[in-house]
């Protein structure tokens, strides 16, 4: 391009030595010229902005080496922020072109100091005139009684900042006034260095040493480009203020403190200050999916679990892939205790079974023709009650797509989604009410920001750090914060208490010695789209009838758990990201409650979700995976509702339960954990070792006292949830399958409802019951496919099976020995026995529908004894007894069992069809099943040794 035929860069070369106004008219001159003026935005702009002494760097004090989008830009919004204390005459209404008939307001320029016209500030404002400037000459001003300010004036030092020094307590008594380029300190007889209860002041470019700054509504201040060093900022009631890019060091308590209901009473600046807000606003930015960038991490500081990645599962490959590149490191360290957990297992296994297996006689010979065979005695069971659950979990393909689809539907969302989808938010987050801070540092002193007494502050894009506290918001006040930078706190970053509420988006909070979000005492607050990590604490803590809403953040990488909460605190927590913590994922202890839904929680040192001492939240809808110890904890006395969530390679157990605890564990999916599926322990079982808590180790003496024990009344659930009242901890409709070890291990003093669970294709047996002094009812389950049993209840077990389909499981299909009910269950095609007794068992065992292709139906060992009594027994391999009752006991009862035998080409379909194939999941009454043509009938007697009730003798007739 050329311009008057000179090249552009001669004429840029030209156009950088001209002053501001000049470049302002050459802009006017045409186009070309307008386009010619704005390409000197990286030269002679920037010369300008750089060498303004009423300003400083556009990024100062938090990015001063990075430039601005554009320096005219900067430069522009600094000049017209410069002006805005000289608008405060009303314009003329009547019409706008009498504007230009308007008088220029003229002003003088007054010198004050040696060499000058005044000898001090007071002398000179005796003499000054409206909008006069006061030019404070090089050296230090002291004035020795309190400076009243009547006219509007401006005062501004001469030379570099630093130069001129003004010793004075200043009080504005006029509706507008600017201090620029001067270090205020204040009297020997006053801490306050300017106060204004009515008028409007700006400050560019001071420095405020050892005192403090008091607005007071109607009065409005702007304080822009300012130190603050042992400093302070009191604003009492006001409207609307505005600090922007100003330092805070060294403050004895709060940098800046917002007191009082911003007033409705409004003074002409507001609506200057509302629209210089408005045009200055940074636009909501997109955050990174893919999780922080490497730049940004060394801003924030190095984490302490190395890198950090997106928490995303992996189907259809081994369960050491489920795990990250800290998860595989940690899984090599820990490779020789899971050798020595996986013998001991083993070794369990063989004890449990020795017995077992010297009693099998010929079982293990296998035929030729065994497939044969197998093919024409297998029944069809396939059409139970929970047939179409059990067909997603044999085809891997179709649960693989169903965790991809639930890790897209809980995928991050950004802060504009939220906005987007939440008008509350949005509204908060365009709000400009009370003070507003931006591009701020606070650092190196004991608070940053206080807000009390339904205060209003809005904080965007400032540092806090090595503070005591960086925000502190009490007593129905309000706070909005927005990309905030909060790091190394020696306490809480953000401590909300005593109702109060508003935003905290978008912030980075990391490195605080306590939580790095701390919400009690009735505070609500919308935590929405924070990256809170690396704290020496907890992420996020709620106590003390605290509430709030908690939703999309990623928080890792702290000591302790990701969100804490106790003492009857309650908050919705849905859609974040928790990982790679120290401790639990969530914490719900000590009265806590809480709907946490749609979360990814994964990758933590201990459980997923920890629920103890009278913990009871709604946990629902969660993915909580790769965890390095078990995926959710219930612990004494712990409660809740825990539904839906898909549980899925943990190295430890799915589900870890004490028996003390009153969990209702209802239609979840859990899968590929590397012990139990679901694990049940008593109080005072330390075989495991487990931690007696995992939430934190943080002190909340005062909530303890406080909250009594009882659940505050006005704190009720605000989002109820279709709950039913229990007495008895329950798990229902579960899917639990390709667990290592057993799908349900039972070693429990409490009892304990089974219901209607898929326990399918576990490492070990099904269910497991070694420890049950009181009932474990296990009903209208499907037990399949198993590596070992399906059902294995241990001596002096206290246990109900009934309505179960136990299928073709590789070992026995239910041993026992303990006492209870064996009914109406159907145990079908297991690889050994369909039912052992053993030992001292006492088992009631009648209306049960049994096979085993390779073993005896049902077989008594030892001591057994009990009542076995019109099951029906369908013959497995072809000349093989399929009833075994060689029990010593003399209290053993053996009647009416109906025995079956059939012809190869027997149609079998007719024996699990009235009732069908077991579990039923509406119940009902098993029917008598129909004899067909093709069977054969023949009549036994046989004499059965061994006692009865009435000592007489037990006959069996087989059909």
């Amino acid at each position: 391009m050329e311009v008057g035929g000179l090249p552009v860069e001669l004429w840029q070369l030209i156009l950088s030595h001209l002053r501001l106004p000049d470049l302002g008219r050459c802009s006017l001159v045409c186009r070309g010229w307008y386009e010619l003026v704005l390409s000197l935005d990286r030269t002679r702009w920037r010369q300008l902005c750089l060498g303004c002494l009423q300003h400083r760097h556009p990024n100062w004090p938090n990015q001063p080496g990075v430039e601005p989008p554009s320096w005219r830009e900067a430069f522009r919004q600094h000049y017209l922020a410069s002006k805005t204390w000289t608008k405060s005459t009303q314009d003329l209404e009547s019409s706008s072109c009498l504007s230009l008939f308007r008088r220029r307001k003229g002003w003088r320029r007054l010198c004050v100091g040696a060499g000058g016209e005044f000898s001090s500030l007071r002398a000179a404002l005796a003499t000054a005139n409206p909008y006069d400037r006061l030019v404070l000459l090089p050296g230090v001003h002291e004035e020795p009684g309190e400076v009243l300010l009547k006219v509007p004036v401006e005062v501004v030092g001469q030379g570099r900042l630093g130069d001129v020094v003004l010793l004075a307590s200043i009080d504005q008594h006029c509706p507008t006034a600017r201090l620029c380029n001067v270090v205020l300190m204040p009297a020997r007889f006053t801490s306050v260095l300017y106060k204004t209860t009515s008028g409007y002041v700006q400050f560019d470019n001071c420095n405020f040493e050892g005192g403090q700054l008091q607005i007071q509504a109607p009065g409005t201040c702007q304080v822009k480009f300012c130190s603050f060093s042992q400093s302070s900022i009191h604003l009492r009631n006001v409207a609307l203020c505005v600090l922007e890019n100003c330092e805070f060091t060294g403050s004895e308590n709060a940098s800046v403190t917002v007191e009082g209901c911003p007033s409705s009473d409004r003074n002409w600046a507001c609506k200057h200050l509302a629209m210089l807000a408005k045009s200055c606003m940074a636009s909501l930015q997109e955050p990174d999916p893919a999780g922080c960038s490497a730049a940004k991490r060394r801003e924030w500081g190095e984490l302490p679990l190395g890198t950090v990645r997106t928490c995303e599962i992996v189907v259809g490959e081994e369960r050491s892939s489920f795990l990250s590149a800290v998860g595989a490191q940690a899984l090599l360290g820990s490779a020789q205790e899971d050798t020595e957990l996986g013998e001991n297992l083993r070794a369990t296994k063989e004890e449990e079974y020795l017995a077992l297996d010297s009693n099998s006689s010929d079982s293990d010979l296998c035929s030729d023709d065994e497939e044969d065979a197998q093919a024409v005695y297998k029944l069809p069971y396939q059409a139970h009650g929970l047939s179409h659950t059990l067909a997603d979990l044999t085809e891997s393909r179709l649960q693989g797509n169903r965790l991809h689809a639930l890790q897209g539907d809980l995928k991050l969302k950004s802060l504009q989604q939220e906005l987007q989808q939440d008008k509350e938010a949005q509204s908060l987050a365009n709000s400009l009410q009370g003070c507003i801070i931006r591009q701020c540092l606070f650092r190196d002193g004991k608070g940053g920001i206080f807000i009390y007494s339904r205060g209003q502050a809005k904080l965007e894009g400032n540092v806090f750090r090595d503070l005591t506290y960086a925000v502190r918001c009490i007593q129905n006040s309000k706070v909005i914060m927005l990309r905030n930078d909060i790091h190394h706190c020696k306490a809480s970053g953000i401590f909300l208490r005593l109702s109060a509420g508003g935003l905290i988006a978008d912030n980075n909070i990391h490195s605080n010695c306590e939580a790095g979000v701390d919400i009690r005492k009735g505070a609500n607050p919308l935590v929405l789209c924070n990256k809170i990590h690396s704290g020496l604490r907890s992420g996020i803590v709620v106590v003390g009838n605290g509430k709030g809403i908690i939703r999309s953040n990623q928080i890792y990488g702290n000591k302790e758990a990701g969100i804490y909460i106790l003492y009857n605190g309650n908050p919705a927590v849905s859609g974040n990201h928790i990982f790679q913590g120290l401790a639990a994922g969530i914490a719900v202890n000590e009265n806590g409650r809480g709907q946490i839904t749609g979360n990814v929680i994964c990758e933590n040192q201990w459980g997923g979700a920890d629920i103890r001492h009278g913990g009871d939240p709604v946990l629902r809808n969660n993915l909580i995976s790769c965890g390095y110890s078990d995926g959710v904890v219930v612990g004494e006395r712990g409660k809740g509702l825990i539904e839906g969530n898909a549980i899925y390679g943990n190295k430890g157990c799915g589900v870890w339960m004490m028996s003390s605890s009153l969990p209702h564990l209802i239609n979840n999916q859990i899968s590929h954990n590397s012990i139990y599926g679901v694990a049940v322990f008593c109080c005072n079982d330390n075989a495991d070792d487990h931690p007696p808590g995992q939430g934190g180790s943080e002190s909340f003496q005062e909530e303890r006292e406080g909250a009594g024990g009882e659940n505050d009344p006005d704190s009720e659930e605000e989002y109820p949830a279709a709950r039913r009242p229990i007495s008895v901890a329950l798990v229902e409709l579960n899917s639990i399958n390709h667990n290592g070890a057993a799908g349900l291990h039972v070693k429990s003093s409490e009892a304990l409802n089974v219901i209607a669970n898929v326990i399918h294709a576990n490492g070990d047996g099904g269910v497991s019951v070694l420890q049950s002094s009181q009932l474990t009812l296990i009903a209208n389950n499907s037990i399949s496919c198993n590596s070992h049993g399906g059902v294995l209840v241990g001596g002096e077990c206290q246990v109900e099976l009934r309505g179960n389909g136990i299928y073709e499981n590789s070992s026995h299909g239910i041993v026992s020995k303990g006492e209870g009910v064996i009914a109406e269950n159907d145990i079908i095609g297991n690889h050994r026995c369909g039912l052992q007794l053993l030992q001292a068992a006492d088992m009631k065992v009648t209306k049960n529908r049994i096979q085993s292709f390779r073993d005896y139906g049902i077989a008594l060992f030892d001591e057994a004894k009990g009542l076995v009594q019109e099951n029906l027994i369908f013959q497995g391999r072809s000349k093989k007894s399929i009833l075994r009752p060689v029990s010593n006991a003399e209290d053993c009862i053996i009647q009416n069992n109906v025995l079956l035998t059939f012809k190869k080409r027997f149609d079998r379909e007719c024996m699990l069809i009235n009732p069908p194939a077991r579990p039923h999941l509406e119940g009902g009454a098993p029917g008598s099943c129909t004899t067909a043509g093709g069977q054969r009938v023949s009549s036994i007697t046989t004499r059965v040794d061994g006692g009865c009730h009435n000592h007489g003798s037990i006959f069996c007739t087989v059909l």
